[in-house]
C-alpha cells in the first residue's frame, strides 16, 4: 500500500496520467459535434473581457474547450495532490493555472486561498479571464462567497458555464461528476452575466450568490437538454465546428 501511494504521488506518474487524460479529453472533443448556446456567446462576451467563468465541480473536465485561441485564461486548481494532475491537464490544453482553493471552515490560509485570491485579482488586472468552480469542495451545487468577492473586488462579470455531452457516464460522487465519451454531441451552455457592484452590501452579495447558483443550474439543465435532444423549441443552438481551438 505504501509503495502504491509513493508511486501515485510521484511527479512522473502524475505527469503521465495528466498527459493521457488531456489527450483523452482532446479526443472526446474532436469526435463530438459541438453545439454552443447561445450561438453568439463569443460576440456577447467580447466587450466584457476579461471575464470570470463559473462552473460546478464534476462538470469541469471539458471546460478548456470553451476557450478560443485568442483568449487568455487561467483556472484555479486546488493545492491538493489530486490537483497536480488537473494542473497538468489544464496546461496541456492551453490553460494557465493558479493554485489554491476556498474552504467552508475558515482555513483559507492552509489551502492557499488568500494567495490564490490575490493571483486571481492580478490575472484579471492583466487581462486574463479566470475560471473557477463556484461550489466549494464537498458542498455540491452551493455557490461559495469567494467567487462573489472576486467579482465585487475586480468589477468583472461572472458568466455561468455548463458543458456536457450526449454520451456520458454520471458517477455516484459528491459532485455528480460526468465522464464524457467520444462520438456524440458536445454542448457548451452559457448563462447571462452576473455583475456585482463594488459597493454591494451583504444583502446584495447574497442575492448575487443565489443568482450564480440559479445561473449555473439553469445552464446545466439547458446543456443536458441540448445534449439529449430534448431542448425547448425556442432554444437555438449552433453546430460550431469552427469554434474548435
Amino acid at each position: 500500500m505504501k509503495l502504491v501511494k509513493r508511486l501515485t504521488r510521484s511527479p512522473a506518474f502524475q505527469k503521465t496520467v495528466g498527459v493521457v487524460a488531456a489527450e483523452y479529453l482532446r479526443l472526446v472533443f474532436k469526435t463530438n459535434r459541438t453545439v454552443i448556446d447561445p450561438p453568439d456567446i463569443y460576440e456577447r462576451i467580447a466587450a466584457d473581457l476579461p471575464i470570470i467563468v463559473a462552473m460546478w465541480h464534476g462538470h469541469h473536465f471539458m471546460m478548456p474547450f470553451f476557450k478560443r485561441p485568442e483568449h487568455s485564461v487561467k483556472v484555479l486548481i486546488s493545492r491538493h495532490r489530486d490537483g497536480e494532475v488537473n494542473a497538468i491537464v489544464a496546461e496541456r490544453l492551453g490553460i494557465g493555472t493558479i493554485r489554491g482553493s476556498g474552504a467552508h471552515d475558515g482555513r483559507y490560509n492552509e489551502k492557499g486561498g488568500v494567495a490564490a485570491f490575490r493571483d486571481l485579482m492580478a490575472a484579471l488586472a492583466q487581462g486574463h479571464s479566470v475560471a473557477l468552480t463556484a461550489d466549494i469542495p464537498k458542498v455540491s451545487r452551493i455557490a461559495g462567497a469567494g467567487i462573489v468577492m472576486l467579482a465585487r473586488k475586480s468589477s468583472r462579470p461572472i458568466y455561468p458555464v455548463a458543458v456536457t455531452s450526449s454520451r456520458r457516464v454520471e458517477l455516484d460522487t459528491w459532485d455528480r461528476s460526468e465522464v464524457n465519451l467520444p462520438f456524440g454531441r458536445f454542448v457548451i451552455a452559457v448563462g447571462d452575466p452576473i455583475r456585482i457592484e463594488a459597493e454591494a452590501d451583504k444583502t446584495a452579495q447574497e442575492r448575487a450568490r443565489l443568482a450564480i447558483e440559479a445561473g449555473l443550474n439553469e445552464a446545466t439543465v439547458r446543456a443536458h437538454a441540448l445534449a439529449d435532444g430534448v431542448a425547448p423549441v425556442e432554444t437555438k443552438a449552433l453546430t460550431a465546428g469552427s469554434a474548435r481551438p
